[in-house]
């Protein structure tokens, strides 16, 4: 079983380009996080990383899954990592993509760009912007039409400015730098060396401080390479699957 998190957005339709690659040899558990895509909007009390990897266990539960091997992009990684240490008999392996342990100083000043654009012009001008942190150049260039189409539908099922900022407060707020060499289950830090969001020297970190972990550094594909190279990903990941 597989179970797949994404980051900041939160929806499930972030894994489209890999799905069908990954069903066809496992079984695939994909969903909206709590405030985003078809999941209730109104989240009570304070959002953290460690709601979010409570959120993991209980879908499990809902799942009848036992145990599952967790690949989170982002955020969605990092809550994996929760749930690794919190509900070790959960986790049979873990992907942290392009995530961190403690917040960078470089994505701190990511995230404060981001949420001016929003305070200051609006959920378009955010959304607008959004790629800038997440693909290569010319990725950019040469998808953009489809990062208009994207960035119309991301307008029309904006989850608000409130959740957007609660968001990326939990992940401000995560630091598991001194817990991490507690983490049990065989675990995979993956980096892209373009990666203008999240800097790869943070995975490196993590991996350095997590005995037996692994570390696979991919020389371009920026922040959501999960995306731009799709189709690399999708095997390369099978055969690490199959590896084990």
């Amino acid at each position: 079983m597989l179970l797949l998190a994404s980051g900041m957005g939160g929806e499930a339709g972030y894994w489209a380009p890999n799905l069908a690659a990954l069903a066809a040899r496992h079984r695939v558990i994909v969903y909206d996080q709590r405030g985003t895509g078809r999941s209730e909007p109104t989240v009570d009390g304070i959002l953290t990383i460690d709601s979010l990897a409570a959120d993991m266990a209980m879908l499990l539960d809902a799942t009848g899954t036992t145990t599952a091997t967790v690949i989170g992009h982002a955020t969605g990684g990092m809550a994996g990592m929760i749930l690794a240490l919190t509900a070790p008999a959960r986790v049979e392996r873990l992907v942290v993509i392009n995530g961190w342990a403690r917040l960078d100083r470089h994505t701190a000043r990511c995230l404060d760009t981001q949420l001016a654009l929003l305070r200051a012009s609006g959920p378009r001008a955010y959304l607008h912007a959004q790629p800038l942190f997440l693909y290569p150049p010319q990725w950019i260039s040469d998808h953009h039409d489809r990062l208009l189409a994207d960035e119309e539908e991301g307008l029309a099922r904006f989850p608000g400015a409130t959740m957007i900022e609660r968001r990326v407060a939990a992940a401000r707020r995560f630091d598991v730098v001194e817990r991490l060499a507690q983490i049990a289950a065989p675990t995979l830090f993956v980096s892209s060396d373009d990666d203008m969001l999240v800097p790869p020297a943070c995975s490196a970190r993590m991996q350095a401080r997590l005995p037996g972990s692994e570390l696979a550094r991919l020389a371009e594909g920026g922040h959501a390479c999960t995306v731009t190279r799709a189709e690399h990903f999708n095997r390369w990941l099978l055969d690490w699957l199959d590896s084990e």
